[in-house]
């Protein structure tokens, strides 16, 4: 099991009940390559196939490159990727977050496979949403809205979070909790959002700032903490019926 992110290995599907709660009015398709599980809206299904295949090119790049460097899979801390050469673009890209957040790059694996294929579907689509297990890559629009699951916490799918800007952009949303989902945490935080430019630094900052969290006091310290470095947008951290938030969104009652 990855450290903070998804496994590359084959593991029983886990039913993402979420998703009929949040799935649009427009085209949407589920695609599963092993522990991968994309959630895909605003594409049209008979893109289905090519979802798959690029899907299957990014797991087996990054498969082949652990097969190489297996030590690479299980780094609780950062790798500098001057020491591994014919490193390929996906694990570049997580090694380049996981230094930002301070863990380790499997930390960003999620986030990074769902704009890694979401990249390469915007030519083909205006608007787009790729999630994987709950780390999401957006794109196309100038207002997102997203609901964060928390565990047993009183707020889970009650809060949520708007994002906006004055044109269409795209960035990355990612969760980590110690109460749902398969990743490894150290903290005991219900859930840590992340907002960021990109989807594997929203992955690595989510898993590090949810490592931190012990109690109610910690929560507007790691907010501050992630929102001080690069390229992160905004955070929300969540412990019972506690919260802090900061940075450029806004809080929303998803249930109103």
């Amino acid at each position: 099991m990855s450290k903070g992110g998804e496994s590359l290995h084959p593991s029983r599907y886990r039913q993402r009940s979420y998703r009929r709660a949040t799935a649009a009015d427009d085209f949407f398709f589920e695609v599963r390559v092993e522990e991968s599980d994309l959630w895909i809206s605003g594409v049209k299904p008979d893109l289905e196939p090519l979802v798959y295949d690029r899907l299957l090119h990014y797991r087996s790049s990054l498969n082949a490159f652990l097969q190489r460097h297996p030590e690479w899979r299980d780094s609780l801390v950062p790798i500098n990727a001057a020491g591994y050469p014919l490193v390929p673009p996906l694990a570049r890209q997580m090694m380049t977050a996981s230094e930002i957040a301070g863990v380790g790059p499997m930390a960003a694996v999620a986030g990074a496979l769902a704009e890694a294929v979401g990249r390469d579907l915007m030519t083909l689509s205006p608007e787009l949403v790729v999630e994987n297990g709950g780390d999401v890559f957006l794109a196309g629009r100038s207002e997102y809205s997203l609901a964060i699951f928390a565990g047993t916490s009183p707020l889970s799918g009650s809060l949520g979070i708007k994002v906006s800007a004055s044109s269409p952009f795209s960035c990355g949303v990612c969760t980590s909790s110690a109460q749902v989902g398969h990743s490894l945490s150290f903290g005991r935080a219900d859930a840590v959002t992340i907002v960021a430019v990109n989807a594997a630094l929203a992955d690595a900052v989510a898993t590090a700032m949810a490592n931190r969290v012990q109690k109610k006091a910690d929560l507007a310290r790691i907010v501050e903490g992630a929102l001080a470095l690069d390229g992160i947008i905004g955070a929300v951290a969540v412990l019972g019926s506690d919260l802090a938030a900061g940075g450029d969104l806004e809080l929303i009652d998803i249930l109103s």
